[in-house]
């Protein structure tokens, strides 16, 4: 019995398979795809570029012609500064950023490393998900009925709601950044009888220590220029005060006061204040991203 041979098909040529009205096609919406990409890119840039250049040409005069860092707000076209604005922002920053931080790189921790999808870490990471979406007056209104309504505006009240809005940034970070630490460095460690509080404290936390300062810092970015909790909370303060106990200068309420006034010494102060704030927000975010790039580099 003999076989009959099998014939195959010969495949059709490119050329054949080539379609010219399709390729165009494509090459159409690629084209339509990326231009307005291009154009949207240059649309936020153009107006990013704009508030930048407003904001240095109108702060440098303030910087320049008023001694901003030396002496304190002063009264209705009166000569003054920036001085106790200054400081109460970096006291209430400081002190919001020294509350929240350990508690939110705790909580961080506990959901990295010790929840292992249990319900308390389910609902610790959902609640934290609603605060971090949570609008800023919101949490100032908060902190002003649990510890200003009945009592007085303080620089205390001020901190814990900016704390409350460093907490769920700081936990979210330090969560990603422990969940990025290779699971073989925690298996190496196990094999060496490291006990789960070292191991945490000694191995997962300095493999991230990059990422978790990285995450601080921008934490503490976004705290720099927050109004709405601190008129709640913290209120102002003409004069130079360093008493957490009472209200407290700040440099947001000071833009958001002077800005509205119709003096021009004050609208140059507000725009003076708001140059530091963007300077320094603008510095730290730097500064994080050096950190981080470096430590990817390793």
């Amino acid at each position: 019995m003999t076989s009959t041979p099998v014939t195959t098909k010969p495949a059709p040529s490119f050329d054949a398979r080539y379609d010219q009205r399709l390729y165009n096609k494509r090459r159409l919406i690629n084209k339509l795809g990326l231009g307005f990409a291009l154009l949207a890119m240059g649309f936020g840039l153009f107006w990013l570029s704009w508030i930048l250049l407003t904001l240095v040409t109108e702060g440098v005069q303030g910087l320049l012609t008023m001694p901003i860092f030396t002496a304190d707000t002063p009264p209705p076209m009166g000569a003054g500064g920036l001085r106790n604005a200054i400081v109460g922002s970096m006291m209430l920053a400081f002190s919001g950023l020294a509350i929240g931080a350990p508690i939110g790189m705790m909580a961080g921790i506990y959901l990295a490393e010790f929840s292992h999808g249990s319900m308390l870490g389910k609902v610790t990471r959902f609640l934290n998900d609603i605060l971090l979406s949570a609008p800023s007056i919101v949490i100032g209104l908060f902190v002003y009925a649990l510890m200003v309504k009945g009592q007085s505006f303080s620089g205390w009240a001020g901190a814990v709601a900016l704390a409350l809005i460093v907490i769920p940034v700081v936990v979210r970070t330090t969560e990603n950044m422990l969940n990025l630490v290779p699971n073989t460095l925690r298996e190496a460690a196990y094999a060496l009888g490291t006990p789960k509080w070292k191991l945490v404290s000694t191995v997962t936390l300095k493999a991230a220590k990059a990422g978790l300062t990285t995450g601080v810092l921008l934490a503490f970015a976004r705290i720099t220029g927050e109004t709405a909790p601190l008129l709640f909370t913290a209120l102002n303060n003409q004069y130079f005060s360093t008493d957490m106990t009472g209200p407290m200068a700040n440099l947001p309420n000071t833009i958001y006061q002077f800005a509205m006034s119709p003096y021009d010494n004050w609208h140059a102060l507000a725009w003076s204040a708001a140059l530091l704030i963007t300077g320094t927000v603008l510095t730290l975010n730097i500064v994080a991203r050096s950190i981080g790039g470096r430590d990817h580099t390793r």
